[in-house]
């Protein structure tokens, strides 16, 4: 077996078939997770655990289960019983919760090996990964798994990590303004952003639960899509019939992109003409000023409240105080002291303003107003979805530098919008850019609850695409 093309759909198949054991996958991905640790993909690797679950499938497991002793990583900032549930920060490191959350009950129902909870932004608050709580190699930072000197992406980046490079085939992020896109796109995965509301959100560390949502990471978009199915139910998804699909791009989403993600992505919707896609150029006034004023307010003002009760669920007695104080990564805690927990916002002349004022209206006003032009953008212009390069460069150095505000707003460029709406969207890989040879993605945001629509679409540009080459062996 070519553990280096491997899908989540074939590692399925061949198990149940009986090609291959339980047993030998999960071996393999615990071999190959502890020869990559220089990536710090890893803050828990459950080898015992995962052993002994897929010896226990393979003497009397369900063969009909859809993930049936098929290996696959979590997030640590969900929830599985009997593991730490770190969210990245160290006040939560000898957190074990007694349950799994529902989202990672669901996968091991599927008959899912959980082989291990990957290291993550700390407390999700970052699209880098340079975490300086957790790390299993002489440098910090969660690494990319096609240059190790470079940033995985976040917050789910020790996931994206171990996708992209051949760890396992799958795994579960979580995602509040680009947090499973970003990763997946860096580290060359397919991943889907959900409908807000779609997967259950319980047993998850939180930033804002007006736009945190788990989501599925794979090597394929069929694989995320069978994810998708054990998380959300429903029947399995054929690929769309490609001549029947719309798609809009949006020129305001190709601005500060690098030579690389551009000639990518001209390439992609060349490619996707020739298939006979429908690409149409569209226009969204005041998408930008509406987003500006959701995106920050919502997320920096449901953080406290949302923590203190998150807090109160691990029954560990932790205030929010005591995790702040301890918060290592600097980008974090400059975030948590200087506007979290004071319940402030930057205000026009840069002042700190009390956020209440400016999360109702966020809340009341712009986010209702966001939600109405995309509902009136895909009306109007008919549309499948909106296309744009998920990321609008390349993965940048791991350094502390990486994780500058700056950075910051360049990798959500293009993920945040639909985020703030709550609409949901898919990462495609597309090619490995030109000079760089690093992952380059293409991001398909669709309507409210158009998810499986999505997901048909994706499956159906993976034979378009084709799976990028995996990374080079040093």
């Amino acid at each position: 077996m070519d553990f280096d093309q491997l899908t989540l759909t074939q590692a399925a198949a061949d198990l149940r078939a009986g090609k291959v054991t339980s047993t030998a996958l999960t071996a393999e991905a615990l071999a190959r997770a502890k020869a990559n640790a220089d990536l710090n993909a890893f803050i828990t690797l459950d080898e015992a655990g995962a052993l002994k679950a897929a010896a226990a499938f393979d003497a009397t497991g369900d063969r009909t289960k859809p993930l049936g002793g098929v290996p696959i990583v979590i997030k640590d900032n969900i929830e599985v019983a009997g593991l730490p549930c770190s969210a990245g920060t160290p006040a939560l490191k000898d957190y074990i919760p007694g349950t799994d959350a529902p989202v990672a009950a669901k996968l091991r129902a599927a008959g899912a090996i959980i082989i291990g909870k990957t290291s993550m932004h700390e407390l999700a608050f970052g699209i880098s990964g340079y975490n300086t709580a957790f790390k299993t190699a002489a440098e910090f930072g969660v690494r990319n798994a096609y240059d190790h000197g470079l940033i995985a992406g976040g917050s789910s980046s020790g996931t994206g990590a171990a996708i992209g490079a051949r760890i396992v085939a799958g795994g579960l992020g979580t995602d509040t303004g680009g947090s499973v896109r970003v990763p997946a796109a860096l580290n060359g995965c397919a991943s889907l952003r959900p409908t807000i509301g779609r997967y259950p959100q319980e047993g998850i560390a939180p930033i804002s639960h007006t736009r945190d949502t788990a989501g599925p990471m794979a090597a394929t978009m069929a694989d995320v899509a069978l994810l998708d199915r054990v998380i959300a139910g429903g029947d399995a998804i054929a690929p769309a019939d490609l001549k029947q699909v719309r798609i809009g791009i949006l020129k305001t989403m190709l601005t500060n992109i690098d030579a690389d993600t551009d000639a990518a992505f001209q390439a992609a919707v060349a490619k996707m003409n020739a298939q006979g896609i429908t690409v149409v150029e569209i226009e969204m006034p005041q998408l930008a000023e509406l987003n500006g004023q959701v995106s920050f307010p919502v997320a920096l003002y449901e953080a406290y409240d949302d923590l203190v009760a998150y807090l109160r669920h691990t029954g560990t007695g932790l205030s929010i105080e005591a995790l702040t104080v301890a918060i290592s990564s600097a980008d974090v805690k400059g975030t948590y002291d200087g506007l979290v927990m004071p319940r402030k916002l930057p205000g026009p002349d840069g002042t700190l303003v009390d956020a209440k004022p400016i999360y109702d209206a966020a809340i009341n006003t712009a986010r209702p107003a966001l939600q109405a032009l995309y509902s009136r953008t895909f009306a109007h212009n008919r549309l499948d979805a909106i296309a744009f390069p998920t990321t609008p460069r390349v993965a940048i150095a791991s350094n502390p530098d990486s994780s500058s505000l700056e950075n910051f707003g360049l990798f959500i460029q293009n993920t945040d919008p639909g985020s703030n709406a709550g609409i949901p969207g898919i990462q495609i890989p597309i090619a490995l850019g030109a000079t760089s040879q690093l992952p380059v993605g293409l991001e398909l945001d669709g309507p409210n609850g158009s998810d499986r629509r999505l997901l048909a679409i994706g499956m159906a540009l993976d034979t378009v695409f084709g799976r990028l080459p995996p990374p080079r062996r040093s």
